[in-house]
């Protein structure tokens, strides 16, 4: 849990920075930052989907995951709970829920917080873990100087996120085999670049109700092992 806790901790420590700085940086200036990361965020979701090794397997998860996602409604729970705490700052002129969605589904789709939090569990290999740490920190900087608060609480989603990745890793040794993780991946790194686009207003992707495609793979070797 070493490399999640890091993970949470400097997101809370960069969101508290870009809270801080929140007024000293132009509205022009803030936004185009955004659009920026934006960009960039469609680029390492793109750079991760390539790699997916199985993609009629991609395109099953994507299906499967959307229509879970869409029975469960994971986009309107997590809106609900941005609003709910939202209301804990009624009045004081915050916004919370924007960034508390935005930033919590792009701290935990990617494939860094997929594969990270594997080898934290399975290896107790936190390297990738303290990269991401670093790379979320520096984000939420920028986040929460434009998106405030949410973006800061947005690291006890990460905690739970990778926490229970992590824990459950060491019992699933012997069905996260390689090619697992790499359509993991793939699939968390295609939300990735819905999660660009909807920052950049291209589209209004349901992210969040697409996050069940992410385990899909893991469904699908189980089925294989019982079929062996």
């Amino acid at each position: 849990m070493l490399g999640t806790l890091v993970n949470f901790s400097a997101i809370i420590i960069g969101s508290i920075i870009g809270i801080l700085f929140k007024n000293g940086i132009p509205e022009k200036i803030s936004n185009t930052i955004m659009q920026g990361l934006s960009l960039c965020i469609v680029f390492i979701g793109i750079s991760g989907a390539i790699k997916g090794s199985n993609i009629l397997l991609i395109i099953i998860s994507m299906v499967i995951g959307g229509l879970l996602g869409e029975l469960i409604d994971l986009d309107n729970l997590l809106q609900k709970l941005g609003n709910k705490l939202e209301e804990k700052f009624k009045g004081k002129g915050i916004k919370v829920s924007e960034g508390f969605v935005t930033a919590s589904l792009l701290f935990c789709v990617g494939s860094m917080a997929i594969v990270g939090s594997l080898q934290s569990g399975l290896e107790g290999d936190h390297k990738i873990l303290f990269a991401k740490s670093m790379l979320d920190g520096i984000s939420s900087i920028i986040f929460a100087s434009s998106l405030g608060i949410g973006v800061m609480l947005s690291s006890f989603s990460v905690l739970i996120y990778q926490g229970a990745i992590t824990l459950a890793a060491s019992s699933l040794k012997g069905i996260l085999i390689q090619s697992v993780v790499t359509d993991m991946t793939a699939v968390g790194s295609l939300l990735i670049i819905g999660l660009g686009f909807n920052m950049l207003n291209i589209t209004k992707i349901k992210v969040a109700n697409l996050l069940p495609a992410v385990f899909i793979p893991i469904i699908y070797q189980v089925i294989l092992n019982i079929m062996k």
